[in-house]
């Protein structure tokens, strides 16, 4: 059995920036910062914890689908069938992510659909540690996996930072409507909007 990136050094990930070591830092970065959610009572500081997940979680994703996953699909025996599960995952987080966005803060409600997301959120982490990104690592060099980090880095700082449930997962659509929604997203995070785009 292939062993778990979370299992690897960085050396064994190709460099710290191989594309590798970058998805585990943003998968490390989550974990932290919904476990921050979870422990936090109430309030303002609650809320920014979970605006950190969702902005992480959706810019990281975007990157995945608009750069990994076509590579994936390509290089990786059975690569459809993995990116298909990871971006059903995806969409299932969208969705709840733009219902929890419509929600007010402490409503019973809201709160189960964290709690759901969180669990996909670490499924979808999983998932990529343990079965796509080491059968990625299989596929190609190293020289390629640190090039894949560059362009993935790239990407994630300019990528769309919350839900839009229309937006395609797979390019070239996801990147053609990503420009504009991230300008969007990137305006209403810096202005601390809060509730879910229409796009």
């Amino acid at each position: 059995m292939t062993r778990s990136i979370a299992d690897r050094t960085v050396e064994e990930l190709g460099g710290p920036d191989s594309v590798l070591a970058r998805q585990r830092r943003d998968h490390v970065e989550m974990d932290r910062l919904m476990e921050r959610y979870r422990t936090l009572p109430d309030g303002e500081d609650r809320e920014r914890a979970l605006k950190e997940v969702v902005q992480l979680v959706f810019s990281h994703a975007f990157a995945e689908e608009t750069v990994l996953w076509p590579v994936v699909r390509r290089s990786v025996p059975d690569g459809e069938e993995l990116t298909s599960r990871v971006e059903e995952e995806h969409q299932q987080i969208n969705d709840l992510v733009s219902d929890i966005e419509r929600l007010a803060p402490g409503a019973p409600e809201r709160e189960e659909k964290v709690r759901r997301a969180f669990i996909l959120v670490q499924q979808d982490i999983r998932d990529e540690e343990d079965l796509l990104l080491p059968r990625l690592q299989q596929a190609v060099d190293t020289a390629q996996l640190r090039r894949l980090g560059t362009a993935w880095e790239t990407v994630r700082r300019t990528a769309p930072t919350h839900p839009h449930p229309v937006v395609p997962r797979r390019p070239p659509g996801n990147a053609l409507l990503g420009v504009p929604l991230s300008l969007y997203d990137r305006v209403r995070d810096a202005l601390g909007h809060r509730g879910s785009g229409t796009a």
